[in-house]
């Protein structure tokens, strides 16, 4: 299991207590993040998000109230790159630019890493949790899954999150309509569980 594979990644936290960890990836986008802000702060909820550096550069006041409103930002590489298909040097360039220019928006250098597709090379997957703190999943929501309508998408959150579950949703385009229903229905559904929404640490 790739968990044993990867012991020093991040897969989940504690298993104790009623919390869990939203995250998103791919952002920030111009509207979608700002409807994703908007629907967790009416729940309270607290979450993170891995942006992607082009992202960062193109809409740095997204960027600016993820922070303000207490999220944490991860670096998602700057060009949102296949770790299976990229050589190290070229890797390693993308990451240390995304967080230039994650840096220059907040003025905070991120500690999370998370690589797109999930995908990470051996020499990537040695190095980078030196200067990360390198953040996979236990849940993958599958709201960029294109056949897959929101209700699935959300079927498949409220059945697998469970304690100290950090799930994976997406700011963008592609998951947008699926991602609103199955976070409403997730923050709706586990907080009446009484869980709490928290942002992951920075390292």
């Amino acid at each position: 299991m790739l968990m044993g594979l990867f012991p020093r990644f991040r897969w989940h936290l504690s298993r104790t207590e009623k919390v869990m960890y939203l995250t998103f990836d791919d952002g920030p986008h111009p509207e979608i993040t700002l409807e994703v802000l908007d629907i967790l702060r009416i729940h309270q909820a607290k979450a993170t998000f891995f942006c992607v550096g082009e992202n960062v550069s193109k809409y740095p006041d997204v960027v600016g109230r993820i922070l303000t409103e207490g999220h944490t930002i991860g670096n998602h590489t700057h060009r949102h790159l296949n770790g299976w298909k990229t050589n190290w040097n070229d890797y390693k360039e993308d990451v240390e630019q995304a967080s230039r220019e994650i840096q220059a928006a907040t003025g905070v250098r991120p500690r999370l890493f998370r690589p797109p597709y999930g995908r990470i090379g051996l020499q990537a997957a040695w190095v980078l949790p030196r200067a990360y703190q390198v953040v996979m999943w236990d849940v993958v929501a599958g709201d960029f899954v294109q056949d897959w309508t929101a209700e699935k998408v959300r079927e498949n959150v409220l059945k697998n999150a469970k304690e100290g579950s950090v799930v994976v949703f997406h700011d963008s385009p592609k998951a947008h309509a699926r991602l609103i229903l199955a976070l409403k229905s997730t923050l709706i559904h586990f907080g009446e569980l009484g869980f709490r929404f928290e942002a992951l640490p920075q390292g």
